[in-house]
């Protein structure tokens, strides 16, 4: 054996030595340079390491140590911070250390939910010229790429980027809008992180094992266990494969082919989405949640009762937070417009997204059901949903003395051939907006039966409702219909929540799946 041999079998071997001994130290994607980490509270740092090893976390004078579980998981907590920085994160295990440089103390949001939570800056209103303003490098974004997983995924791959123009054209229009608002208003930093799938239900935000577990939604998860196990996915793909080949040919004129939806890995599955994209951001402080979603629960909108405030649940559960706020949008106008009184699931999802204020603290509806586009379920305004969810956050998490409930029925009450309903929260008062006529109200009698009411104002919070074809009324009706034409704004500009005074059969009951 020559010497140059020996000596390459030493090196290997010296490194083979200190590869054994020296630790390992890798933390998630949700911790990185450019960070915003939430002022006034704890900061909880997370990683993996040497099972036993000691890790030690710095963030200026602050320091504080734990050691890691047998599973190699260290969890740290290091005392809170006000708004400001930069500042320098460095977590140490062994001889490993990880450093994040240019780290903010501030609010962070998560901003979930479906494809009017991920429309891009780009495609809204006003895009380009909030693209132009971009730049500001006390707001920070991430966001997350739409992964699906059964299991609890620990880490996902993105990074904390900087405001430039083309980071805040891919980002959410609707959360880059409301964390401007906030950071404009509070004047600290503002961290955004972006985990909404198109398409995505409502359960697939939620994990698999609770869904099985509660027993309200045995047929639903009984029809994906069922579904599941029928599922073929072969055919789908032959045929868009068949597809494909024939666009290449033709010169890959129009649109590409697209991909047949996967039914075990796409964004309907319970759990899918909870496992990929929300699991590996849980214990990161936040200031809050804004969602959006519910177009693909229609259908099923007498289910979202009961969804809608266990996923909230489930969220600060995990959180350990039963105070997180949390402020969604309402589903806005779509479809044709109706004149007069119509079944409709989408009514029947609005209704149970309001009946979720009525159940849990700490949340807030932004009613849109003026900002609608009929012909595009992508609404392109996302600076009115923006703002209503920023004047939710702006009065609940920070105190401040404005606006920012729509109003809502209070009372009903009928007497004498006529339906008087009285309302809370109108601000100023209520009034007829753009036109002086007010529209949308419905009343009907026993036989259930709408017709448009005759509308008085009693004075600014009552309103008297009477119909020539509703002798006797038992029930009322406001902006009940998909695309319902109303018209009831306060003062301020928030419009009158959608509502009935009835509890008739819907469109979705019984609608499992």
């Amino acid at each position: 054996m020559n010497f140059r041999r020996l000596y390459g079998l030493a090196l290997i071997l010296i490194a083979t030595c200190v590869s054994a001994t020296a630790a390992q130290l890798t933390m998630p994607a949700v911790f990185g340079d450019s960070m915003v980490l939430q002022r006034d509270r704890p900061v909880h740092l997370w990683g993996w390491t040497d099972a036993g090893a000691d890790v030690t976390a710095t963030i200026g004078d602050d320091t504080a140590s734990a050691t890691a579980g047998g599973d190699g998981r260290f969890d740290i907590e290091l005392p809170s911070r006000p708004a400001g920085g930069p500042h320098r994160v460095v977590v140490a295990a062994g001889d490993a250390t990880v450093a994040f440089d240019d780290v903010l103390f501030g609010e962070v949001w998560l901003c979930s939910g479906q494809s009017n939570m991920r429309q891009r800056v780009r495609d809204s209103f006003d895009g380009d010229l909030l693209t132009l303003e971009a730049g500001d490098p006390n707001i920070r974004l991430l966001q997350l790429p739409m992964r699906s997983s059964q299991q609890p995924e620990r880490d996902f791959d993105a990074e904390w980027t900087l405001p430039t123009p083309d980071a805040v054209a891919e980002f959410s229009a609707v959360g880059y809008r409301f964390g401007r608002r906030l950071h404009e208003t509070l004047d600290v930093p503002v961290g955004l992180i972006n985990n909404a799938w198109g398409g995505s239900a409502i359960e697939s935000w939620l994990p698999t094992e609770l869904l099985v577990d509660d027993g309200r939604f045995d047929e639903l998860m009984g029809w994906w266990d069922q579904t599941l196990a029928d599922y073929d996915p072969k055919p789908a793909w032959k045929k868009y494969k068949a597809k494909l080949n024939q666009w290449a040919k033709g010169g890959r004129k129009g649109r590409r082919p697209k991909e047949p939806h996967r039914l075990d890995t796409g964004q309907r599955r319970p759990g899918n989405c909870y496992g990929g994209m929300l699991a590996p951001l849980v214990g990161y402080e936040l200031a809050g949640v804004i969602w959006y979603q519910g177009e693909s629960n229609a259908k099923r909108a007498k289910q979202y009762r009961d969804l809608f405030p266990l996923l909230i649940r489930t969220w600060r559960d995990r959180w350990e937070r039963p105070d997180l706020p949390f402020f969604w949008v309402q589903l806005a106008d779509y479809r044709a417009e109706k004149r007069g009184p119509s079944p409709s699931d989408w009514a029947e999802l609005r209704e149970a997204q309001t009946m979720t204020l009525d159940v849990l603290d700490h949340v807030g509806q932004a009613v849109i059901i003026d900002s609608g586009e009929g012909t595009d379920i992508h609404p392109r305004d996302k600076a009115t949903p923006a703002s209503r969810l920023a004047r939710l956050a702006l009065a609940d998490v920070y105190g401040y003395d404005l606006p920012h409930e729509s109003p809502r029925l209070e009372r009903a009450t009928f007497d004498d051939g006529k339906a008087i309903l009285d309302f809370k929260n109108v601000g100023q008062r209520l009034r007829a907006h753009d036109t002086r006529g007010v529209y949308g109200f419905t009343i009907a009698g026993e036989d259930r039966r709408f017709h448009p009411a005759k509308p008085r104002w009693v004075d600014g919070d009552t309103i008297e409702l009477s119909s020539d074809a509703v002798s006797d009324p038992v029930a009322a009706r406001y902006g009940w219909a998909d695309n319902p034409r109303c018209n009831v704004r306060t003062v301020e500009g928030l419009p009158l929540t959608p509502f009935r005074t009835d509890d008739w059969p819907g469109v979705t009951d019984g609608v499992a799946y």
